[in-house]
């Protein structure tokens, strides 16, 4: 997708703690979205810097300027090491955004106490594009959020932190599953008798066709799977076999709920 003007009005200062591939994703298209990269400040000795203009450094600044937004792209586990230092750093009216999947606003807060906001997020990868999903949770959020996050795509607020983890499960660790769907169809356009190649590239396209349509679609996806099923036709067997006993749904039901449990067991090892 290309780039947008949507930043260019953007004028407070970011802070990244770690820039590692989600965090750099989010970085990318904030940049092609108009973010001027003399307000970027990423801290992440393991990176070398994302474009011109933006600086980097491998400690923690001796002060964060008021007003700065600070995005924690760190594993969770280091939260411990990293929060005493950064929190005595913090200027006034600073918000901390945080995508450390598992870890609870309670926690985060009690992390930040000179933090004005802390706001949970989870995207996914799509993001890079500005075709992701960016779930959020905010007992009070920071109005400016909007402005920041909508070049990355779908901004979902959530009502309850409860539904944190099964909303990562489904969107955060979704296209992962629609990866692996798309390789099963080709693999089995290829055990069919397909040159591999040729059904790799059919299943790539035919999922990226039908993910757009059903995106600029108001019909719901079941109905627009009958739609085009004429009855006694091959789609119409086809999706016999998937819809046979729920198969399918319950295949994802299970998928989903392993998911979701593990980020459970995840946070409370935290």
């Amino acid at each position: 997708m290309a780039g947008t003007d949507g930043l260019a009005g953007w004028n407070r200062p970011l802070l990244l703690i770690g820039c590692g591939n989600m965090a750099g994703a989010i970085l990318a298209r904030w940049l092609d979205s108009g973010l001027r990269p003399h307000l970027v400040h990423v801290v992440d000795p393991a990176q070398p810097s994302p474009a011109s203009g933006v600086t980097v450094d491998s400690v923690l600044p001796e002060s964060i300027a008021p007003g700065t937004l600070v995005l924690l792209g760190i594993k969770p586990q280091s939260l411990g090491a990293v929060a005493p230092d950064l929190n005595a750093r913090l200027g006034e009216g600073c918000t901390v955004l945080s995508m450390l999947a598992g870890l609870p606003l309670s926690l985060l807060r009690g992390a930040f106490p000179a933090a004005e906001h802390v706001v949970r997020m989870m995207p996914n990868l799509p993001v890079r594009s500005g075709q992701g999903v960016v779930l959020t949770y905010a007992e009070a959020t920071d109005p400016t959020l909007d402005m920041l996050l909508s070049p990355l795509g779908l901004i979902e607020p959530l009502s309850a932190e409860s539904d944190f983890d099964l909303g990562t499960a489904l969107s955060g660790c979704g296209p992962a599953y629609v990866y692996r769907f798309i390789d099963a169809l080709a693999v089995a356009g290829a055990r069919l008798g397909l040159p591999q190649d040729q059904a790799g590239r059919l299943a790539r396209q035919t999922v990226a066709g039908a993910a757009s349509a059903a995106a600029r679609s108001a019909t719901a996806p079941a109905a627009m799977a009958d739609a085009v099923a004429s009855p006694g036709g091959m789609t119409r067997v086809g999706l016999d076999i998937l819809d046979a006993d729920e198969r399918l749904i319950d295949l994802l039901t299970d998928t989903l709920r392993a998911a979701r449990d593990r980020g459970a067991e995840l946070a409370a090892a935290t």
